[in-house]
């Protein structure tokens, strides 16, 4: 026979929750280069420089308020259609707390957590989506690279709104990813809807999702290019090895490098500030700030610029969040980078990871992301130096260029050359990279003038 239910069950229970996160708030679970760059821990980012603040008040159990809750818990506990345990209860009441603060305030299960550090190392079983929640909605953040999501069309700022049928309105984001990722090899229908076109539905077979952090090749003589598809642990070593291969394979010096950060959905913050150094030589790269003293931490370039000064372009767009912005936002008020694109996602928070009960943890914003020069990336994102939106190039066909030489009597040049010799565009041109990616093809424009002109210059 059950035993009788009395409120003070719920009421000691989330009391002695509350209780043991105050008690354990202070205990680290990982290092920051085993944490998504929106995700620190307790413990790094207490700071002995952190600026004077009045500590926040630690305020006494609402009595009034959890004798509400007792009082719901109760109602449920004997009225409703179907018997509900304990802990699934309190577990959605502790979610239901979280959720409501902001986007990316969670509770994480044992699984959940796992999957928050699959995250950090690159593989997995999924379709390769970026999401989150926005106002009730499931909104993409970007797919990855050469993922069947990517392939599939879907765009940075896509709503999902069905998963096999089922709308999803109200459902929390872990639950959707959890239904987005699987098996390999089996198939999931999901419905979007973008703006200015409507619904739209997708068919894809679920993969093995290995990120390729880092990818490298020269787009011309003394000319590098990086793309960065996601800051994992190991991205900043991935980098540091792509430059020294475009060194040897250019068997000279870089003259200039365009780096790719759009759709970056971000990742691990010690990889985002290993980068950043990467390219610089001193001052800050990142700060954090909140309420507590704790919530300060600060990350400075150490001596020693890869490139040696060598002009630096970086792309962004939409799609690029989180780290993808730290490396933005240093470099830019750093001036060792110009940036071209357009305005970046604006994720520009930080999420603690800790302990709670057992394996679970609370993943809970703490704190925000700050440039160099103190902007705070959260809501607005970062802003491009030179504002160019995605294109295409097209070479006219058929098309004949008219010059001084072509028109009749025209004096012959001063120094004796003869004029070019036109001929008609070849209608059959087919354009190759950077020239089929207008920001690329831009990018590789102003890095030229940069490069002459220091060349003028010295």
């Amino acid at each position: 026979m059950d035993k009788p239910f009395t409120p003070f069950r719920p009421l000691m229970a989330l009391s002695m929750m509350f209780l043991s996160g105050l008690l354990l708030c202070n205990t680290s679970l990982a290092s920051d280069s085993e944490q998504p760059a929106d995700v620190a821990t307790h413990e790094e980012q207490a700071q002995p420089d952190s600026p004077e603040q009045d500590p926040p008040s630690v305020e006494t159990l609402p009595l009034e308020e959890l004798s509400a809750f007792a009082d719901a818990y109760r109602q449920i506990k004997s009225s409703y259609v179907r018997e509900v345990t304990d802990q699934k209860l309190l577990e959605s009441a502790i979610r239901g707390m979280l959720s409501s603060l902001d986007p990316h305030s969670a509770y994480l299960s044992d699984r959940e957590f796992e999957d928050l550090e699959t995250s950090a190392t690159g593989e997995y079983g999924g379709l390769g989506l970026q999401v989150e929640s926005q106002d009730g909605f499931i909104r993409v953040i970007t797919p990855m690279d050469d993922t069947p999501a990517e392939r599939g069309g879907i765009q940075s700022g896509d709503i999902l709104i069905k998963i096999e049928g089922k709308p999803l309105a109200g459902m929390p984001v872990e639950e959707v990813l959890e239904q987005l990722r699987g098996e390999p090899g089996t198939d999931i229908e999901l419905g979007f809807m973008r703006e200015g076109q409507g619904e739209y539905e997708l068919r894809l077979t679920r993969e093995v999702i290995r990120i390729t952090s880092v990818r490298s090749r020269l787009l011309q003589p003394d000319m590098g290019y990086i793309r960065i598809s996601e800051f994992q642990r190991p991205t900043d070593k991935e980098v540091i090895s792509a430059l020294e291969q475009l060194v040897k394979t250019n068997e000279n010096p870089l003259k200039g490098l365009v780096l790719d950060l759009r759709n970056n959905p971000g990742g691990v913050l010690g990889a985002a500030v290993g980068v950043s150094d990467a390219f610089m030589q001193r001052g800050r790269i990142v700060y954090t700030q909140g309420r507590s003293d704790e919530s300060y931490q600060s990350f400075d370039a150490t001596p020693g610029d890869l490139l040696k000064g060598a002009p630096i372009v970086v792309l962004i767009n939409n799609g690029s969040a989180s780290a993808s912005e730290i490396v933005a936002g240093a470099l830019q008020d750093q001036g060792r980078a110009v940036l071209l694109g357009t305005r970046s996602f604006g994720k520009g928070s930080v999420q603690t990871v800790l302990p709670v009960h057992g394996n679970a943890v609370i993943k809970l914003t703490t704190a925000l992301y700050y440039t160099p020069s103190g902007r705070s990336i959260q809501g607005h994102g970062i802003d491009p130096d030179i504002e160019v939106e995605q294109g295409k190039l097209v070479v006219s066909p058929g098309r004949r260029e008219f010059h001084e030489a072509d028109l009749p009597g025209s004096l012959a040049n001063g120094n004796g050359d003869t004029a070019p010799e036109v001929t008609d565009k070849d209608e059959t041109v087919e354009l190759q990279e950077p020239e089929n990616d207008f920001q690329l093809d831009e990018a590789v424009k102003i890095l030229q003038g940069i490069i002459l002109l220091q060349r003028k210059v010295s």
